[in-house]
């Protein structure tokens, strides 16, 4: 046995991992927001800076994909209750509060709460450039860089990210659209549908036996070799980060355009499906900065690829993998499989996340199914991990103890599970989904 695999062993949850079973783990590290946040080594300002920076890039974005122009290029997401599925699965178990459900799995232009941080940090790299290259002002109409002059400009640049689909799918979009050359490197567990949507948009396609790992690297080592290429790193970004951010801050808004109180007495929580952490990280740090200790961020992981939980509950963050303690990462929520969880988030967001858990396929097949029956929403299998979260956090009274949560605000809570991607699904994918939930 190495001496890491020792290390990590000393954590009384690791066994519960290796053995597959449904996890729940509670940060004893988690401290205020003010604290927490000072962590990250981000500020407000630059949360705010990338707000500024997408309602700049609005009209280019209601131009470019129409189905953005009723919403005035701004890119956002719906805020619906789920009663229905909160009575089924009160059947079960109870949930106190209500359930509400982010439908990030609705987002236009791809799909997934990848459009947030993706097409983000696409445009701000579109923007440094046609800024350093003086063809705008930041006082400009963005839709300029639409233009032929401007799309043969961008031609002569490169962008590349690896990807498990959603993410690349998002980067691949944007890029090709605002004239780049862009290639995704994509894992063996992408869906054949992703890659061929990519294709059709005119991004170049690189595909790989290995997981998401093998993807990021090969793409990082080919850009590294190629000086006109700009590589979006997933692990390590902080503007895909910021980018993600901005669901947070606006969340308040929507929050207080439903007529929902979040303060002491009235908590959030709010449960975020988790592959490398970029974009539930990117959330949870937003969500900080517009509540504070007011909100509860939990991320959840399929038990085949429990890659944050096991670096935070270990404190190895990316010097760990599921694969070194004989996790084979190989799931059907393939947004989720990763080995190896971003040490730049799981570090930021060391004394801010309130916990991780795990579920199986076979659960996130079943809520699939559930929520189908009973909202008619359909997601796709990875997008439904947050969904147990709110019987889980209801049930804990060691959690509610540490926390200092009574019963009473327990009651006067609202639980939002993070939807993250399916509302691009092709219909004959989701038909197997829902098939394979009633296997």
């Amino acid at each position: 046995m190495t001496e890491m695999n020792e290390e990590c062993l000393a954590s009384p949850v690791i066994n519960d991992l290796i053995a597959l079973r449904e996890t729940l783990w509670f940060n004893s590290k988690v401290t205020t927001a003010e604290e927490g946040l000072m962590r990250t080594g981000l500020t407000r300002r630059e949360a705010e800076e990338a707000e500024a920076r997408l309602r700049r890039f609005a009209p280019l974005l209601a131009q470019a994909f129409p189905e953005t122009a009723a919403a005035g290029g701004i890119i956002e997401s719906d805020l619906v209750p789920i009663p229905a599925m909160q009575a089924r699965l009160a059947q079960t178990a109870p949930i106190a509060g209500r359930l509400w459900l982010k439908k990030d799995s609705h987002l236009p232009i791809s799909g997934s709460i990848k459009a947030r941080g993706g097409i983000y940090e696409v445009l701000a790299h579109a923007e440094k450039l046609a800024l350093a290259a003086g063809l705008i002002t930041t006082d400009d109409d963005y839709r300029l860089l639409l233009s032929p002059e401007h799309r043969a400009f961008f031609s002569r640049h490169k962008i590349a990210v690896g990807s498990t689909g959603n993410l690349g799918l998002s980067i691949g979009i944007i890029s090709a659209r605002l004239g780049f050359h862009v290639t995704v490197h994509m894992s063996a567990d992408a869906r054949q549908w992703k890659k061929e949507m990519l294709r059709n948009h005119g991004a170049n396609v690189v595909e790989y036996e290995q997981d998401y790992g093998v993807a990021v690297e090969q793409g990082r080592q080919a850009a590294a070799s190629d000086p006109s290429c700009f590589f979006i790193d997933d692990e390590n970004s902080q503007t895909l980060f910021l980018g993600y951010s901005v669901a947070g801050l606006r969340l308040k808004g929507q929050l207080q355009e439903k007529g929902i109180t979040v303060d002491a007495a009235h908590p959030l929580f709010v449960y975020l499906p988790c592959g490398v952490g970029g974009g539930p990280g990117g959330v949870a740090f937003g969500l900080k900065l517009a509540f504070g200790d007011h909100v509860h961020c939990f991320f959840a992981e399929p038990t085949h690829s429990p890659c944050m939980l096991l670096g935070m509950s270990t404190g190895l963050h990316d010097r760990i993998s599921v694969q070194d303690i004989g996790i084979d990462n190989k799931t059907a929520a393939d947004g989720l499989a990763v080995g190896r969880a971003s040490g730049f988030v799981g570090r930021a967001m060391e004394l801010l996340i309130d916990g991780c858990y795990t579920l199986s396929d076979q659960a996130m097949y079943a809520l699939l199914s559930l929520l189908n029956e009973t909202e008619g929403v359909q997601l796709e299998p990875s997008a439904l991990a947050g969904m147990s979260g709110p019987q889980r956090i209801t049930a804990s009274h060691a959690y509610q103890t540490q926390h200092r949560i009574t019963q009473e605000q327990m009651q006067h809570a609202t639980h939002l599970v993070w939807a993250t991607g399916g509302g691009m699904v092709p219909a004959a994918e989701m038909q197997h989904y829902l098939a394979q939930a009633a296997r």
